[in-house]
């Protein structure tokens, strides 16, 4: 069974007696799959004094972890870019590749209860924001011409048709429990299906490019983009006047279903099997 970890490794809002912030480095396991049990997830967390931040003390608490968990993961997915010489120099050093990538969906939920619930018990805490650094998102690319789809449609799932995703005859994709979410069984799970005679290659490149989510934009002009990466955005299509409606509706089902929603990849619309079939969610990232 292939294991990914998300890291992260920031100072938290919390001095220490040196009026100094204190550090901390997080790994948990990402769920893969729809049926995976949230609790069952692996968690490391270790605080790190700000006078030894460097990329030598991250890697000696990345192999207690790997210790500790008895498994070494395939991959690290992080999403805080300023730290990225730092993360990818402990990675290479273990020999385990970094993946920049904002699909840290269990670190975000961690990060959020730990903010809430474990931070301010601790001496030293300022309950001020934790700003990271943000960063200009470069224009959204073209798609190479071998990997547009010939049509793509809008649609929709309820919640619970998701237990059932596992029995889906899926070729690439990855999942989470939406359990972790905390959505409803009736809860409306949009999506897009993009169809293709090159389904296949498609759904193969998609899965090696760290999908991250699906936006509809308005600006300069009406479109569908494909997030991906840490920060990179592809035009998966513009939208066009008939189906703004359809678009708009995308949009607003995603944010009530707390940013859920999916994109799959099929050759026809008269197949039941999917080349690729992801479950994605927008975060708000530090």
């Amino acid at each position: 069974m292939v294991t990914i970890w998300e890291l992260d490794f920031y100072s938290r809002p919390i001095l220490d007696e040196n009026k100094k912030k204190i550090w901390e480095v997080l790994v948990c396991e990402s769920p893969l799959d729809s049926r995976t049990n949230p609790d069952s997830l692996f968690r490391y967390a270790k605080y790190c004094p700000s006078t030894q931040v460097n990329s030598v003390w991250l890697k000696t608490a990345l192999e207690e972890a790997i210790s500790e968990a008895g498994v070494a993961p395939v991959k690290f997915r992080f999403f805080r870019r300023q730290m990225n010489n730092m993360i990818v120099k402990a990675c290479d050093d273990l020999g385990i590749p970094p993946q920049p990538s904002r699909r840290t969906l269990a670190l975000y939920q961690w990060l959020q209860q730990r903010m809430e619930e474990v931070y301010p018990q601790e001496p030293g805490y300022q309950a001020a924001t934790n700003p990271s650094v943000r960063f200009e998102t470069p224009n959204p690319q073209r798609l190479p011409d071998p990997l547009i789809g010939q049509q793509w449609a809008f649609v929709s799932l309820e919640a619970s048709a998701f237990a059932e995703m596992h029995e889906w005859d899926i070729g690439f994709g990855e999942a989470f429990p939406l359990e972790m979410i905390g959505l409803t069984p009736e809860t409306k799970i949009p999506g897009v299906i993009i169809y293709s005679p090159r389904s296949v290659p498609l759904a193969g490149w998609m899965s090696g490019i760290e999908l991250a989510f699906l936006k509809f934009s308005d600006r300069p002009l009406p479109r569908l983009l494909l997030e991906t990466g840490a920060s990179d955005s592809w035009i998966m299509g513009n939208i066009k006047p008939q189906t703004l409606t359809a678009a708009q509706e995308f949009e607003e089902a995603k944010q009530k279903a707390s940013g859920v929603h999916f994109l799959a990849v099929q050759s026809d619309p008269q197949t039941e099997s999917f080349a690729g079939f992801w479950l994605l969610q927008e975060l708000n990232l530090p």
